[in-house]
């Protein structure tokens, strides 16, 4: 039988694999975002994952007709779909509690037009136990039809990093699994046939859930100890990143760095383990505190620099501060969760005049995710702080010359400039 894709959600995760997907298979790319779907069908992606000439390269006019992608807001499109793979946001609510709103939804969506023998693949990031427990029932209650006997199910979490022009989609390792063997094994073969890495079929459904939702907890805990440690060594007057790579010249030092620790995956996915945790009646310890202290960097940040500005006997209420970066990391459009607005409101509790710059970040989605001014022009005033928050390529080559004032105080939440400053984590 031949693979007919229909993948659900066209963001960071599911446009490139859609997009590979689509150099063997007649896929369809589904999302309820009509902008986001004429802005595709024009041969351009706004998040920037996919070059536009290799967008267009598989793009075609008719679903399912042969080899490509057909891109499309109309349930009716996917309807003759075999294997859906759904690939749509895991966030979290103003409570840190897991949201899973967006999975039951798309859910849903796959659930109308869900057909005996078809294959439901979840790429999500959740906890161990939501496929089966939370989002199987969906499909079950919509279609009608019954789990295991009429349709079957698989995970394979996504490995994606935005911005990341070097480990995309086909060079990074798949976990894959399935509800039973038999469609395991189609759920590995079918990565298998695009994926260059190649891929890991894990025993079960859980096991892949719990190993991505693993991944990054672990970065989120090695961050926070680095985190803490800048804390420490900046009471010291020691330099944390002089500290971290004479420690690194021992074989088996972990390099990693000290930083506001924001976007879709490592700021949120240890919510999602830590409440299924505390339902099974253990209190994570060590995963909580870790995002307790990576939560806190951006207060932390701001009150450093308050501090630096007293020191130089920089008035602080209405003084200008120049920051540079909101995307939650370097090179890349992605905004969301970026923990640079923790730092926006902690300077603005200061009474502080904050102009944000930013020229990767969309100022109108800032506007809507966050309700913050910024720009992508590049300021021509002279402030009284300035404090690269993102290090994107062209910050490090720009003249901060040209925005001090003889006082001005320079920070360096990345630790990357190549010239003296007042401070950095």
């Amino acid at each position: 039988m031949e693979n007919k894709i229909g993948v659900i959600g066209l963001g960071y995760v599911g446009l490139p694999l859609a997009r590979l997907f689509a150099t063997k298979y007649p896929v369809v790319g589904f999302d309820i975002n009509k902008g986001r779907i004429s802005e595709l069908n024009q041969g351009k992606d706004s998040t920037l994952e996919v070059e536009d000439d290799l967008l267009r390269s598989v793009l075609v006019e008719a679903p399912l007709q042969g080899n490509g992608l057909f891109c499309s807001a109309d349930i009716s499109d996917i309807a003759n779909c075999n294997i859906y793979v759904i690939t749509v946001p895991t966030p979290v609510d103003k409570n840190n509690r897991p949201d899973l709103t967006p999975l039951y939804k798309s859910s849903e969506t796959v659930g109308n037009v869900l057909k005996k023998g078809d294959i439901v693949i979840y790429e999500s990031t959740v906890y161990p136990g939501v496929t089966e427990d939370e989002c199987i029932p969906v499909l079950e209650r919509i279609s009608g039809l019954k789990f295991n006997e009429d349709f079957f199910a698989g995970y394979s979490p996504e490995r994606i990093n935005p911005g990341d022009k070097e480990h995309t989609v086909e060079k990074i390792l798949k976990v894959t699994s399935g509800s039973t063997p038999e469609s395991a094994k189609v759920v590995d073969d079918l990565y298998k046939s695009v994926i260059k890495a190649g891929t890991h079929l894990a025993p079960s459904i859980r096991v892949a859930e719990a190993a991505k939702v693993i991944e990054n907890s672990q970065r989120d805990i090695n961050i926070a100890f680095v985190n803490e440690l800048a804390k420490i060594f900046n009471m010291m007057n020691i330099n944390t990143k002089d500290v971290l790579e004479a420690a690194g010249t021992k074989w088996n030092f972990l390099p990693f760095k000290p930083g506001l620790v924001g976007g879709h995956c490592i700021g949120v996915d240890p919510y999602y383990l830590a409440q299924k945790a505390q339902e099974m009646g253990y209190h994570p310890e060590i995963i909580l505190a870790g995002r307790r202290l990576n939560d806190s960097m951006g207060e932390y940040v701001a009150s450093c620099v308050v501090k630096l500005m007293i020191k130089k006997n920089i008035k602080v209420n209405s003084a200008k501060v120049l920051l540079l970066g909101f995307t939650f990391k370097e090179n890349c459009p992605d905004v969301r969760n970026t923990k640079i607005v923790d730092v926006v409101h902690a300077l603005n509790d200061y009474k502080l005049d904050v102009t944000v710059y930013d020229p990767w970040a969309n100022p109108a989605e800032v506007e809507h995710e966050y309700g913050l001014t910024t720009t992508q022009e590049l300021p021509s005033d002279k402030f009284d702080t300035i404090i690269l928050g993102v290090a994107h390529n062209e910050f490090l080559s720009l003249d901060l010359d040209q925005f001090r004032k003889e006082t001005s105080v320079v920070y360096d939440v990345k630790g990357v400039l190549g010239i003296e400053v007042d401070g950095c984590l």
